[in-house]
């Protein structure tokens, strides 16, 4: 395998502007967003395919100014994304800046590497480190950390990809993913608007009224004795997955999923109520899998998981709200039922409870989730991403993705979800582990289907 730093050549750095957006934006965080004000990038890959006898055939020569075109129109409708993340001396919480002048890094790189390899959803030899060369940096000092950087790299004869890496306390996956099909929208119908359903929405009337969000950046300014009222951007380190380290895609079909569902119903007792929702029996699946590859030692195993709250709130905010608005939940379960014969029915509990109450609810306890989100003693797996998202919609006028990765989940450790690249309704897994246990992951993700 040649060394994927050396087979992907940087051919220019450039920066995209909003073309036309004049208004300046000021939006102070909130403390769904200030949760996430430490941590790494979330870096993502799509993968398009460009087929020689292709009647969408097009030269890299036009590909680029179409992208960056379009990336410029885009930017007028999400012009925060060309901003910085700031903490003035005189503000007692960040703000999302964005200025005239202000713009979006865009790398522009040449790969030899092996497309139909790294595209491959059925390859789990391939080594974590091998997409990070395909994923920007992101700008972050102690005074300011960028929204947004891109990067759009060419494999010759072959298709290009994107990388993205965006802070994470700017926006949230369900955002993340509606610049992107925005902004495949403007460029595949070479528009400078996008229907509603794909047009951001600013108000960032919160409700908090016990300041939640000062109690997150208060936390922040005080973590640091020595350095008191430290307004600091600079993200907690999270540690470099280890060399050996693979990553693996798995499918869940939607006769999968429903075989799953079935056997849930058939341990169930009748008058037991439980969730059932494609979410919860294919995240409990997942979990007892990585349980099982990782000889769980511990008593006690955490699952996180994030859940949308903007119809959740009272009052309701508008299904497009810019920023963040997650809320994580906890599925707790002993490791001696997860391991055990009816191990998918107490997974399924344990989501099942974690979910409970998010109708009327769904900000009690917010005031800790900051501690929710540190390293605990128990075991505790996180899950990032979603497949109501329907990444694999994102065309940008040269077909569906071929592909789709987070690049970060090698230093998190997340297992993240996704809608299936076959459109037909299923799901699929991505996982970062050693390789003697990817291949252990591998063996029981298959043999579980054979037993139900």
């Amino acid at each position: 395998m040649a060394d994927p730093n050396k087979s992907t050549k940087l051919v220019e750095i450039c920066r995209v502007a909003p073309q036309h957006a004049d208004q300046e934006f000021s939006l102070p965080l909130t403390f769904f967003d200030i949760l996430w004000l430490k941590f790494p990038p979330v870096q993502c890959l799509y993968f398009y395919e460009i087929l020689p006898s292709s009647k969408n055939t097009s030269s890299f020569d036009s590909i680029l100014p179409k992208l960056k075109t379009s990336l410029s129109l885009t930017l007028n409708h999400f012009p925060p994304l060309a901003g910085n993340i700031i903490w003035p001396q005189d503000s007692p919480k960040p703000i999302l800046s964005y200025h005239r002048g202000d713009a979006v890094s865009v790398a522009v790189a040449e790969s030899d590497a092996d497309f139909h390899r790294l595209v491959s959803s059925n390859n789990i030899n391939l080594e974590a480190k091998e997409y990070h060369p395909l994923v920007p940096p992101l700008e972050v000092c102690h005074e300011k950390a960028a929204a947004l950087a891109l990067q759009i790299t060419l494999f010759p004869n072959h298709g290009f990809s994107i990388g993205t890496s965006a802070h994470h306390a700017a926006l949230d996956g369900k955002i993340a993913t509606l610049f992107l099909k925005s902004w495949a929208y403007i460029c595949k119908h070479e528009s400078d608007s996008v229907p509603d359903q794909l047009k951001p929405f600013y108000d960032r009337r919160v409700p908090d009224p016990t300041r939640i969000d000062l109690i997150y950046s208060n936390h922040f300014l005080n973590m640091d004795l020595e350095l008191p009222n430290n307004r600091s951007l600079m993200p907690f380190q999270f540690q470099s997955p280890p060399p050996n380290s693979v990553r693996g895609c798995f499918q869940f079909t939607p006769a999968k999923i429903e075989a799953i569902r079935q056997l849930v119903k058939e341990k169930k007792q009748q008058h037991q109520s439980v969730h059932l929702s494609t979410f919860c029996v294919t995240t409990a699946y997942a979990w007892i899998c990585l349980v099982k590859t990782e000889e769980i030692k511990s008593k006690k195993i955490r699952l996180t998981f994030s859940v949308d709250c903007r119809s959740r709130l009272d009052p309701q905010i508008s299904e497009n709200y810019f920023g963040n608005c997650i809320a994580p939940r906890i599925a707790v379960a002993e490791s001696e039922g997860i391991l055990g014969e009816d191990g998918l029915v107490v997974a399924v509990n344990a989501i099942s409870e974690a979910l409970e109450g998010l109708n009327n609810r769904i900000l009690n306890g917010a005031e800790a989730w900051m501690e929710i989100m540190q390293p605990q003693a128990d075991q505790l797996f996180f899950v990032a991403g979603s497949h109501v998202f329907r990444i694999y919609d994102t065309n940008f006028g040269w077909g569906r993705p071929r592909k789709y990765e987070v690049v970060s989940i090698d230093r998190t450790g997340a297992i993240y979800f996704s809608d299936s690249k076959d459109g037909d309704g299923g799901i699929e897994i991505g996982v970062v582990l050693k390789k003697q246990r990817m291949e252990a992951f591998a063996s029981l993700f298959a043999k579980g289907f054979e037993d139900l």
